[in-house]
């Protein structure tokens, strides 16, 4: 999961960062305050930590202005512990609130708890092949580091069936029946032409070959 630190502190943003990368998180710190919008682009946090005094524009605009394009969760860290504020924090689209002075482990208790609640119906439809490398069963999509690579419903059918075998090998004729079930009829020439294209769709974006070839036997994603 990748986190976006939005704290002109240098000092507690570092801290932040660390503390979360040693945790297994992607942690990044926003250093463009004038458009924080440049940096949420580039990117493409699963959450955000938003301080609210910050340079330039505060972080309830910022949060407005994210808003506007997505339903990344976001959590307000911020040293203003007036209700007020956190009753506009939440009316403004954010997920939680956490006062300044506070202890690193209840801020990693509040990302995990907001993390589960907002991702864990999209990781039961992820297919994953490595960390960065996974199939998305609902979109029917391939992903490379989040860049998505659409797959047709023929290719996704086969992509599905590798990775539920994955690491062994799934036959030409296991591939070809489950297509057929499919109300798609795939004879054994156009199979041959359907994987040659799957194969060199997801190596022009991954640059590495993902589906192998048993000689004789049929196919597997490793």
């Amino acid at each position: 999961m990748h986190i976006m630190i939005v704290e002109d502190d240098d000092i507690l943003a570092r801290e932040i960062k660390d503390f979360l990368i040693r945790w297994g998180y992607q942690a990044v710190t926003a250093t463009h305050f004038e458009n924080i919008m440049q940096d949420f682009m580039n990117y493409k946090p699963h959450l955000i930590l938003m301080d609210i005094n910050l340079p330039y524009y505060d972080g309830f605009y910022w949060c407005t202005q994210i808003r506007n394009i997505s339903e990344v969760p976001i959590i307000f860290i911020s040293s203003r512990n007036d209700d007020h504020d956190k009753i506009r924090a939440i009316l403004q689209g954010g997920d939680d609130y956490v006062d300044k002075p506070f202890h690193l482990e209840l801020l990693k208790a509040k990302i995990e708890a907001i993390l589960r609640r907002t991702y864990q119906y999209k990781v039961k439809d992820q297919m994953r092949i490595n960390e960065n490398i996974y199939f998305d069963k609902m979109k029917g999509s391939f992903f490379y580091y989040e860049k998505e690579i659409p797959l047709t419903k023929s290719e996704s059918q086969i992509v599905c069936l590798l990775l539920e075998s994955k690491g062994n090998v799934v036959s030409r004729q296991e591939l070809m029946e489950t297509l057929w079930n499919t109300d798609e009829f795939i004879s054994d020439n156009s199979l041959t032409v359907l994987i040659s294209r799957l194969r060199t769709k997801l190596k022009e974006t991954c640059q590495q070959d993902m589906i192998y070839t048993k000689k004789g036997k049929g196919y597997y994603i490793p």
